[in-house]
């Protein structure tokens, strides 16, 4: 390292013990009304966002478009999302009052912690990803139905209108769908998809090529017209156990008992302070906002602002935290309702302090492990981590100053390829650990149990500025990337006082276990050579098209919606 960078290092360090300071903000306090402002929707597909502001121009809720968006996304990005999965809904008020509602996926009863192992070896993923045994049971239709409950204004019919139309009149084939169908036939063209997404060739439809899906259609239909008893009931529920326990690849022993009984359960956000900014997002499973906050926490004694987003040495200090964050991760992080989270812990703002102090401006850590948060338990291993591609994130804004950031999963790419009734069927199951034990045989958090929910990388979340009103709504796509792209956009927003679209924009490092990861043709990628100074040895560059964030944001008079260069995303206004 440059004697040049040891003493920029040294001059834009904080004294440790004002990371307590900058935190007394006055959390709970009523927040400013937004002024009537008309809503925003932002979205990974410009047909999901126009659905979710088709509902919020009716006099729908945020909850409401963020269910017609999440509709809409089944259609027009079955690669991604849909009722075949679950997902993570985090909501406010214009007063700063947060609820979260987990709709995350179930293991069927039967699973057990050797579920995705073979003649005592973890399975390939691909092998364990198609076909039933990956399937968890659907969460997302009893997600949506308890934020309708709860935050709806129109009828639970309408939202279904326009994913209806889509589905009926026909969406076209984009470019990334398309390269989506093409990169996964194997999995897209397993059963019912091969007959709708591809030719009699076995090739996947043209970009501009019109698809309609009756089959889905037809069941949108009987959904909103008898609402979630048709999804978690009747011949839906017969078909999604049938395709999963008589699947030609990998069947596993789902009932019908096991579909019945999913619910979505509310959750205790999970909130805390980043330089006067309250940061509020998903509990566990999710695995999100305790990774995010941890480092974002562990950045807090560094000036980020001086040092600037063009600075080798503020991405080392974002690689170092992330390491940090991913160990504790890796080690604590499960279902709630399985094992113990020391969510307290995680947080905590001492706990985060002596995390901090192990990161060296001038040098990598040598090595890193989880740390001794309060309350945590040594007794788990560490997981191994896991892939997953196959998610959509949406923001949005109505105009009475409620959002709602959504994050919905079929897992990766089509999930496990079974389709029941036009949609696909996610391979969740495929995020819990394969191996239950870790290598001194201790439990891993995140093993199967018979239902459990896995953990997941998902994290949306919601901002509020020390003035207690709104200013972020941000989430992404891209499996455990997700992490450092909800971080790196509150980092871009709040120390380098970019817009959301410049946030999102900005270039993304991954660091989870010694390796850093740089997205290439970035400024990023061309640190390589400086973030090696620093003792960054294992550097690889990874595909931008691995992220995927959208987010929205007050401005102080009216929303603006933001989407990730990257992908076909798109913000609409009301």
């Amino acid at each position: 390292m440059t004697h040049r960078f040891r003493l920029l290092a040294a001059a834009m360090l904080l004294p440790l013990t004002a990371c307590s300071s900058a935190l007394q903000v006055p959390l709970g306090a009523p927040a400013p009304l937004l002024s009537a402002a008309p809503g925003m929707v932002s979205a990974a597909d410009p047909r999901a966002a126009e659905a979710g502001a088709e509902i919020l121009r009716l006099g729908g809720s945020a909850a409401d478009a963020a269910i017609a968006t999440m509709l809409a996304l089944t259609v027009v990005e079955p690669q991604s999302s849909g009722i075949g999965g679950g997902g993570f809904f985090v909501t406010s008020d214009s007063a700063g009052h947060v609820e979260t509602i987990n709709g995350r996926e179930k293991a069927p009863a039967a699973a057990t912690p050797n579920w995705l192992m073979v003649d005592g070896q973890p399975r390939a993923f691909k092998d364990a990803q198609l076909g039933g045994l990956s399937t968890g049971v659907p969460g997302n239709v009893a997600l949506a139905v308890k934020a309708h409950e709860r935050h709806g204004k129109l009828a639970w019919a309408r939202l279904f209108d326009p994913a209806i139309r889509y589905a009926e009149q026909g969406f076209v084939i984009t470019p990334r769908l398309y390269g989506a169908l093409d990169k996964n036939k194997l999995i897209a063209a397993f059963g019912a998809g091969a007959r709708i997404f591809y030719d009699g060739s076995g090739n996947p439809l043209p970009v501009g090529a019109r698809v309609r899906n009756p089959a889905l259609a037809a069941f949108l239909r009987q959904l909103a017209g008898a609402g979630p008893s048709v999804f978690y009931g009747g011949d839906n529920a017969r078909a999604i156990v049938a395709a999963v326990s008589t699947s030609t690849h990998n069947p596993a022993p789902m009932t019908l008992a096991d579909v019945t009984a999913m619910s979505a359960t509310d959750e205790a956000p999970v909130c805390g302070t980043y330089r006067g900014y309250r940061i509020c997002g998903m509990g566990p499973p999710s695995s999100g906002a305790t990774t995010v906050f941890a480092i974002l926490k562990q950045l807090e004694r560094f000036d980020l602002r001086a040092l600037g987003k063009d600075n080798p040495l503020t991405w080392h200090l974002i690689a170092e935290s992330q390491r940090l964050a991913y160990a504790d991760r890796a080690q604590y992080l499960g279902d709630p309702a399985f094992v113990r989270v020391p969510v307290a812990g995680l947080t905590d703002s001492a706990y985060l302090a002596a995390r901090s102090a192990l990161i060296d401006p001038h040098s990598t850590m040598a090595q890193v492990t989880a740390g001794m948060p309060p309350g945590a338990s040594a007794l788990n291993a560490p997981a191994q981590p896991q892939v997953e591609h196959g998610t959509s994130h949406f923001a949005i804004a109505d105009g009475a100053g409620n959002v709602v950031s959504y994050t919905s999963t079929i897992e990766s790419g089509f999930g496990s390829g079974l389709v029941v009734n036009g949609y696909y069927l996610n391979n969740e199951l495929t995020d819990f650990s394969f191996a239950p034990t870790g290598k001194d045989g201790a439990l891993v958090a995140n093993r199967v149990e018979g239902g459990k929910r896995p953990r997941s990388s998902m994290s949306p979340s919601i901002v509020f500025a020390p003035d207690g009103r709104i200013r972020l709504v941000v989430g992404a796509a891209g499996g455990s990337t997700i992490i450092v792209q909800v971080a790196k956009a509150i980092i871009g927003v709040i120390d380098f006082g970019l817009s959301a679209q410049d946030a999102l924009a900005l270039s993304n490092i991954y660091s989870p276990e010694g390796i850093v990861y740089v997205e290439e043709g970035t400024p990023l990628a061309a640190m390589i050579g400086q973030l090696g100074a620093f003792g960054h040895r294992n550097v690889k560059t990874i595909s931008p098209s691995t992220f995927k964030a959208n987010a929205i944001e007050w401005t102080g008079d009216h929303w603006v919606g933001a989407a990730d260069p990257r992908s076909e995303g798109k913000a609409v206004a009301q």
